[in-house]
């Protein structure tokens, strides 16, 4: 069982992402971290405990990290997620769950230094460079770093060129990548090239309605939401859930593939947050990422819809 630090920022796609964890046995969600991203900390505290109250594991800690990117303004998606971040369901609080002192950089650093945990980061690289900026070598020591993040030959989904979790702090972004790159590390990054084809159909929320009544309204209530904006926006009749992709492809290395290449994130400029990838060895540097470009959809789903309905031994055909 491999242990996982989930650093997220909830967000519709990021609970979905948590919900596959945690019923995943190959995996041991050892802590959640937040970062300010598709919603505020404090709303993505809150949001991340709701979940967990769901799936009945509020025994799995949660920490609040950086409020803000690191050099730029901080730009919420709540238009993307609704007004509470989770479609606008508008789920109870959980009482009495009041932020812990320790901070998530303060968490991360302490329980990384064992080098057998890794990290799966579905927003912002914020509280990574932090880490970075508090002990390099503690950051060295995640064993394997996912990333939900950045795009190749996608156009972007918050400007022509750019995803949204890089473009809300490519300075971080920029940080990590080339922390990667002195130590001739590769972060595994999972782009809209590739969850760009992961989309909940209405089809398939019937489905999982039907199967399991109650976790089919769940996530019902909360990506109503998301498929109006997606219809809206990119005229899509579902809603693309980009997070539980980076986890399902950590637990089955065979759900996406890919190439590895030295990639860099613009700071500035229209082109901010782009992922510049030499895929062409321009700049003859060693590879610093590996960068999905291929999925299995069916191998996703055949992962994804039995764990989260609590259904064994069954696939998705």
């Amino acid at each position: 069982m491999e242990k996982i630090i989930i650093d997220c920022d909830p967000g519709i796609d990021d609970s979905l992402a948590i919900m596959l964890a945690l019923n995943s046995p190959e995996v041991e969600v050892v802590g959640i971290t937040i970062v300010a991203g598709n919603s505020p900390c404090e709303l993505g505290f809150k949001n991340a405990k709701r979940v967990l109250k769901f799936l009945g594991r509020l025994d799995v800690p949660v920490y609040v990290g950086a409020d803000r990117p690191r050099v730029r303004e901080y730009v919420n998606a709540l238009d993307t997620h609704g007004s509470d971040g989770l479609g606008e369901s508008f789920l109870p609080e959980v009482p009495d769950q009041m932020i812990p002192d320790l901070s998530a950089a303060e968490f991360m650093s302490q329980t990384l230094k064992g080098g057998d945990v890794s990290v799966i980061a579905l927003g912002p690289l914020t509280n990574l460079a932090d880490i970075i900026d508090r002990d390099r070598e503690v950051f060295l020591s995640i064993k394997r770093l996912v990333s939900m993040g950045g795009n190749f030959r996608s156009h972007g989904n918050c400007s022509p060129v750019a995803e949204y979790n890089y473009w809300e702090d490519p300075d971080s972004a920029k940080v990590v990548f080339n922390a990667m790159y002195e130590a001739g590390r590769e972060i595994e990054m999972v782009g809209l090239d590739v969850t760009r084809k992961i989309v909940l159909t209405y089809d398939i929320l019937d489905e999982m309605k039907r199967k399991n009544p109650v976790v089919g309204d769940f996530v019902e209530k909360i990506t109503n939401f998301y498929f109006k904006f997606h219809w809206e926006w990119e005229h899509i009749r579902g809603c693309v859930i980009n997070d539980p992709l980076a986890v399902a492809q950590f637990i089955d290395q065979s759900i996406l593939s890919g190439f590895s290449a030295f990639t860099d994130v613009e700071t500035l400029g229209i082109s901010i947050g782009q992922t510049v990838v030499d895929s062409m060895g321009f700049y003859r540097k060693e590879s610093n990422a590996l960068i999905y470009t291929k999925v299995n959809e069916k191998a996703f789903w055949d992962l994804f819809l039995p764990r989260i309905l609590g259904i064994k031994g069954e696939s998705n055909e």
